[in-house]
């Protein structure tokens, strides 16, 4: 399955040089406004999946489903469209495609009506036997309404012979592998799961004395919910009328969360496994700045995600911190026909060189990672343009020598600068 997702997904990687933000996914339980604190969260979680986004909500009679391509804004600032979800249960979610194309059909939550009543589940990582259980699914006379690995979950939960709920769900977790953090919708309850090794983030807040689930701390902070703890690896919740349960059905395992979580996914406000993403961020800035230090005049953070460490290289380092490059934080799809005099300049439509900061000056450029490298040499191109005497780059994240199947598009260790360079 990790064959064939690496050739399929190969011309999508070979347009982008930065690593793809994570799904997001975002649940509440019992309160008024369900739908609309859902949008909120999704809002605050859109850094993590931006084609496209959704809602199922359950009135407790029906369940609600908005799910649309693009962002959250454009998806649910419509107050008729809020008003489309009634219900104090609501699930949501972000998408970036790790599998599966960019199609309504592929839009999470994914809904299905199964024994007991409906159920929809909406889904961030990727699961490296999703190929081989679909196509087992299929050969059995499985109906499969997307190509997202998440439907999987949901056949899986139908077809369990348990008499349970959650003993259905967890009948089906044992039956994936992979990273995954789920946040699912019944009739009469939200479940959440995080993967045996937790590689993928999902916290539990209260608000209003109501209990949610969601990918990151900063969906909680945006409609003041309180943090009360992240969920266990492996760890099952449920949460009811009559509050939260927890289940451990796996054998318990050192915790092995993505190293990308830290260095470039979570936004720099959130916690994720107990620590603060800026605060990491800034100290990987300072030990870069002891391991790899460079006679210069000032550092310039590639924005946005390497400005922490940016910030951290320069105290440490005593050099001065700038703003030597500037970012246009507007740029959407162009609608220019991308011919090859257009797409040279691509990188100009994102970052521009503050020339008065950069002319004559020996600077250091401090970024989170490299994946493919063309980007970094066209932004070292730039400054050298805008009249840098010298260029130290400086990433502060170790070298992504292969390829992640979790649920990040590194494709092929082909195209990975570090593998081709062995550094």
């Amino acid at each position: 399955s990790t064959r064939v997702r690496s050739s399929a997904a190969s011309d999508v990687y070979k347009r982008q040089d930065r690593l793809r933000e994570e799904c997001g996914v975002f649940g509440i339980f019992g309160h008024p406004d369900a739908a609309a604190i859902t949008a909120l969260g999704l809002h605050a979680l859109q850094h993590r999946g931006q084609e496209a986004t959704g809602i199922v909500t359950f009135d407790g009679a029906r369940f609600h489903s908005e799910r649309r391509l693009g962002l959250v804004g454009d998806a649910f600032s419509d107050e008729r469209v809020i008003a489309n979800l009634p219900g104090a249960s609501a699930i949501g979610h972000n998408r970036y495609s790790t599998t599966g194309e960019t199609v309504l059909r592929n839009v999470q939550p994914l809904f299905s009506e199964i024994t007991g009543g409906g159920f929809a589940v909406c889904h961030n990582g990727n699961l490296t036997n999703g190929l081989s259980l679909r196509e087992a699914l299929i050969r059995d006379g499985a109906i499969c309404q997307s190509t997202s690995d998440t439907e999987v979950i949901l056949h899986l939960v139908a077809r369990s012979r348990k008499n349970r709920f959650i003993d259905r769900f967890i009948d089906a977790l044992r039956q994936i592998e992979g990273a995954y953090a789920l946040v699912g919708i019944t009739n009469k309850k939200i479940v959440g799961a995080r993967d045996p090794l937790g590689i993928r983030p999902l916290v539990l807040g209260e608000l209003d004395g109501k209990y949610l689930l969601a990918s990151e701390t900063c969906a909680l902070d945006i409609i003041g919910a309180r943090h009360v703890r992240d969920v266990k690896n492996g760890e099952v919740v449920v949460i009811t009328q009559e509050g939260i349960e927890s289940h451990f059905p796996f054998p318990r395992q050192p915790m092995r969360p993505c190293i990308f979580e830290y260095i470039y996914f979570s936004r720099p406000d959130s916690i994720v496994n107990g620590r603060p993403i800026y605060t990491l961020r800034k100290a990987m800035g300072v030990e870069l700045a002891r391991e790899a230090p460079a006679r210069a005049d000032v550092v310039v953070p590639v924005p946005d995600s390497g400005v922490p460490a940016a910030l951290g290289f320069a105290q440490e380092s005593g050099v001065p911190y700038e703003l030597g490059i500037i970012r246009n934080h507007y740029v959407g799809r162009t609608f220019i026909e991308p011919t090859q005099s257009i797409r040279a300049l691509g990188v100009r439509m994102k970052h521009s060189a503050n020339r008065a900061v950069v002319a004559g000056q020996r600077i250091v450029l401090v970024d989170d990672s490299i994946v493919r490298g063309t980007t970094s040499v066209k932004i070292v191109r730039m400054m050298r343009e805008a009249g840098a005497s010298e260029v130290h780059f400086r990433i502060s994240s170790p070298p992504i020598r292969f390829p992640d199947f979790y649920g990040i598009d590194t494709v092929s260790y082909t195209h990975l600068r570090a593998h081709e360079t062995g550094r």
